[in-house]
């Protein structure tokens, strides 16, 4: 059986900025055929595996997609030995001074994002919040030593490695989404002991952070019968109940909005009710800014649910999940995977 903890760590410390996964893909490359399943690239870069069902005659199937993009940093000049940089996908600038990273330059160069101190600053700059063109990259090396080894374009990763912390919580870069292609991956080991009768596409898909285009392109050539995205959704941080965020360790979240076919949603929860699976259930009043929205307007249209797992700190690299949201999670998908029929593919009907 896969080990979340171990799966996880090894995803999050990969590197692979939207548009340019190879890194990350080459380790869920491995995993999927560890588990046996038919994999294969397509022309964008999203890595699919299969696993048949025990249907013999025209099987249906169900799409599971989760993300494996992380956003990040390209190179924009090089300015007297520094470098200025650019954002691929949506970074805070405010979490950026101080952090190390990688340049993927000839060679990969380690280096820091620094800002010049406040102590030489006009006084009315020093309380205010550092935009990006006033950040740079100091790797330690001469104009002509950085010239030599760093292009414009070259793109740039937060150094990070991941951190257990109390309570079975994890702690690292490029979470979102890897925890979710974590719970996809458990799930696909767990329906290996399990009989189902759809077909299963297990879809990492590329470029999610910079809109989507991996679970557009996917879907369209796969054709599902049904789909499920997964993502990651705000964790909980400081008193419960906050508006938008949900609990950490209270298990996956099960989405409903327009974005969410209602039997879906409505089967999802009747699966973690009868298997004891702790949920919770996300209002989402619009789109719901994941790979849902491709998913369901492909070709004709596509019954789409989302289940997400909470996390804390989006789109930093501390981004920190709860080991048990994510088993959850791929417990639930192994169960309604397991129990898809045509029973249930009738009542998708909406007339």
């Amino acid at each position: 059986m896969l080990d979340a903890q171990e799966v996880l760590t090894r995803l999050s410390e990969s590197n692979g900025v939207s548009g340019y996964e190879d890194g990350v893909r080459q380790q869920v490359i491995a995993t999927c055929q560890a588990l046996g399943l038919e994999v294969r690239t397509d022309v964008l870069g999203n890595l699919i595996g299969r696993k048949s069902g025990s249907a013999a005659d025209a099987p249906h199937s169900v799409m599971l997609a989760a993300h494996m993009d992380e956003i990040g940093l390209i190179v924009m000049k090089l300015d007297k030995g520094f470098i200025r940089f650019g954002k691929v996908g949506g970074i805070d600038a405010r979490t950026l001074p101080g952090q190390e990273v990688l340049v993927h330059g000839r060679r990969e160069l380690p280096g820091i994002i620094a800002s010049r101190p406040p102590h030489v600053l006009p006084a009315e700059e020093r309380e205010k919040v550092l935009q990006l063109d006033q950040l740079f990259i100091d790797v330690g090396l001469t104009a002509a030593e950085l010239a030599s080894q760093v292009r414009v374009g070259d793109l740039i990763t937060i150094r990070r490695q991941v951190t257990p912390l109390q309570g079975n919580y994890l702690s690292g870069k490029a979470l979102d989404n890897r925890a979710c292609v974590t719970a996809m991956l458990l799930a696909m080991d767990l329906l290996r002991h399990m009989e189902h009768l759809w077909d299963v596409y297990a879809v990492a898909t590329v470029q999610e952070e910079t809109g989507l285009q991996g679970a557009i392109t996917s879907t369209f050539h796969l054709a599902p019968t049904i789909g499920i995205a997964l993502d990651v959704t705000f964790g909980a941080v400081g008193s419960p109940g906050e508006p938008e965020m949900l609990e950490m360790n209270k298990g996956p979240a099960v989405s409903f909005g327009p974005n969410i076919h209602p039997m879906i949603f409505r089967r999802l929860k009747e699966v973690c009710r009868q298997n004891e699976i702790p949920f919770q259930v996300e209002p989402v009043p619009g789109m719901s800014g994941t790979d849902a929205i491709a998913m369901q307007v492909t070709q004709s249209g596509l019954p789409t649910g989302l289940v997400g797992i909470p996390l804390r700190y989006m789109h930093s690299s501390v981004e920190t999940v709860h080991l048990r949201d994510i088993e959850r999670t791929a417990r639930l998908l192994a169960l309604f995977i397991a129990g898809l029929d045509e029973a249930f593919l009738t009542s998708l009907a909406l007339d």
